[in-house]
């Protein structure tokens, strides 16, 4: 376990750090939220150069010159390129820092439930390498049910189910601490993969991410709609002719695609609350479910949850900032912080790691 020398000497840099597959959040004791960008870096192809990060990088995505390609370093909440993810941790945390200070500060930082040594190795590794002095590390559904308001000294237990782009995370949570956890390598990203393998096959179009990105948010739901008539025009590119093209599509056609990946969502959960303890089980039938991740915002998803698992489902107050809002509340308690870190550094300095700072 890492310990912390004084936290009140820090205070502007004790910074919470949410890295993401789709996004990255940083927020920053006494600021908040400081930071919020896409998880992406823009390469270019010829000299392997990262040219741009975040929100400059996403800008890139779909219109790209010639040698740039834009990627996601993270894939399913864990680092998929350590090189290029070191290198977009190290420029977003210069950007979240005060006055680009360089003082040795410290952060905590979400990690998948079913984090591998190695790939915990590889996020403090990149920490570390990020310019931060100390670093400790936090189950993601931990600090979901901290920042959906779940008190750490509340005995009796909470459910939460985290929603991300590459991963869900189900955690059932009781004093301060995970009682059970299942986490799944499967998101809302999912959505968007079947969303645009659907219009490749069925309707010849193929589709950029933006418009995907859209085609989800806007206009499907997890519920059948009233008018499964209603289009929507998308454009891309013709996958015979590679000419610019557009497809009419409607609410009927989307919906089937969206509802089979919300009903394995939803299963996961179902099956992981038949694994409580009676006592625990009793919370959560009182209780319920408290939704948190951006897949939480998907159009009627707490209802869908509601009818399928049979209780009751709310959905957090800004369900993406769920984690980063749990990790900051922990600068709050250092006994607390020291408590739920997850640092076995003695046995990550052993590990097999295929990664060197």
């Amino acid at each position: 376990m890492l310990k912390i020398s004084s936290l009140k000497k820090l205070v502007t840099d004790s910074m919470a750090i949410d890295l993401g597959t789709a996004s990255t959040i940083i927020a920053v004791k006494g600021r908040g939220i400081v930071l919020d960008e896409p998880s992406l870096v823009a390469v270019n192809e010829m000299t392997e150069e990262i040219v741009a990060f975040g929100v400059e990088a996403a800008e890139m995505s779909g219109r790209e010159g010639r040698d740039i390609s834009v990627r996601a370093p993270m894939i399913g909440g864990v680092v998929g390129d350590f090189e290029r993810t070191k290198r977009m941790l190290a420029y977003f945390v210069r950007k979240a820092k005060t006055g680009g200070s360089n003082i040795s500060l410290q952060a905590v930082m979400s990690m998948v439930s079913d984090v591998t040594h190695v790939e915990q190795r590889a996020l403090l590794n990149a920490a570390d390498d990020a310019g931060i002095g100390k670093v400790f590390m936090m189950e993601e559904g931990l600090a979901a049910a901290f920042g959906a308001g779940v008190s750490p000294s509340d005995k009796r237990a909470s459910a939460i189910v985290d929603i991300g782009a590459g991963t869900t995370n189900i955690a059932i949570v009781a004093k301060g601490s995970v009682v059970h956890s299942t986490s799944d390598r499967y998101g809302s990203n999912a959505i968007n993969e079947s969303l645009a393998t659907h219009l490749r096959r069925h309707r010849g179009l193929q589709v950029g991410e933006e418009t995907i990105e859209m085609l989800k948010t806007r206009f499907a739901g997890t519920f059948l709609p009233d008018d499964i008539a209603k289009t929507i025009e998308v454009r891309g590119r013709d996958v015979e002719t590679g000419s610019p093209a557009a497809v009419e599509i409607t609410t009927g056609e989307v919906y089937p695609i969206v509802e089979a990946i919300v009903r394995r969502i939803a299963l996961r959960v179902k099956d992981t609350l038949t694994e409580l303890r009676p006592e625990v089980a009793a919370d959560i039938y009182d209780r319920g479910v408290i939704l948190t991740g951006g897949g939480a915002l998907l159009e009627g998803i707490d209802q869908y949850m509601r009818s399928f698992i049979n209780l009751p489902v709310a959905i957090a107050d800004e369900p993406r900032y769920a984690i980063v809002k749990g990790l900051l509340s922990m600068f709050e308690d250092e006994k607390l912080l020291e408590r739920v870190s997850i640092n076995e550094l003695g046995v990550l300095k052993g590990a097999d790691a295929p990664f060197e700072a």
